[in-house]
C-alpha cells in the first residue's frame, strides 16, 4: 500500500468525518484519478520531441503514455487531423498516491520561486488543475538527457462534487496551497 493511502485511510478520513460531521466514510471525498497531459505541438515538425515526450511521461508516472491525435485540422498552425500533438496518463489506485505524493513532497519544492499552487483552480466539481512548465522538477527525468523542457498539465480528480471539501482534501494530503 502507498504512504499516502495509508494516511488516507488512518488519518485523513476520522479528521475529514469530525470536520463536516458525517459518520459514513462513504461519502467523505477520495481521490478518484490524476491525469497528466502533455501538449507536443513542436511534434508537428520534429518527431523526435513525441518519442522523448513519451519517454519521460513514462518514467515520471510510471505506466505507458496513450498518444492524442488531432480531432479537426487548423490550417493556421499546419495542423491535419490525425497528427500526434501530445500524450496523457491516467493514474488510479496505488500508482496515483504514489505519483500524487512524489509531487508534493519532491516535485513542488524544487520549482524556483516556488510560494504554494493556486487555490482557487477548481473547476467548481471538486477537480483541481495545475500546470508546471518543465518536467526537470521530477527526480526521474535526468536533466543530461532533456534536449528540450516540454510542460504539462496535471488534473487531481475527487469523487466529491464540492470544491471545499476538495480543498480540504488535498490540504490534508499536505498540498502546498498559497496564502
Amino acid at each position: 500500500m502507498a504512504r499516502l493511502q495509508e494516511k488516507y485511510a488512518k488519518e485523513i478520513l476520522p479528521t475529514l468525518g469530525e470536520k463536516f460531521g458525517r459518520k459514513n466514510v462513504h461519502s467523505l471525498p477520495k481521490l478518484t484519478k490524476i491525469v497528466i497531459n502533455m501538449g507536443v505541438g513542436k511534434a508537428i515538425t520534429d518527431k523526435n520531441r513525441m518519442t522523448e515526450a513519451v519517454d519521460q511521461l513514462a518514467m515520471i508516472s510510471g505506466q505507458k503514455p496513450q498518444i492524442t491525435k488531432a480531432k479537426i485540422s487548423v490550417s493556421g498552425f499546419r495542423l491535419r487531423e490525425g497528427m500526434e500533438v501530445g500524450c496523457r496518463v491516467t493514474l488510479r489506485g496505488k500508482r496515483m498516491y504514489e505519483f500524487l505524493d512524489r509531487l508534493i513532497n519532491l516535485a513542488l519544492p524544487r520549482i524556483r520561486d516556488f510560494r504554494g499552487v493556486n487555490p482557487k483552480s477548481f473547476d467548481g466539481n471538486g477537480n483541481y488543475n495545475m500546470g508546471l512548465s518543465e518536467q526537470m522538477v521530477f527526480p526521474e527525468v535526468d536533466p543530461d538527457k532533456v534536449n528540450f523542457t516540454q510542460g504539462m498539465d496535471i488534473t487531481i480528480c475527487s469523487s466529491i462534487r464540492n470544491d471545499d471539501e476538495a480543498r480540504e482534501l488535498l490540504k490534508a494530503f499536505g498540498m502546498p496551497f498559497r496564502e
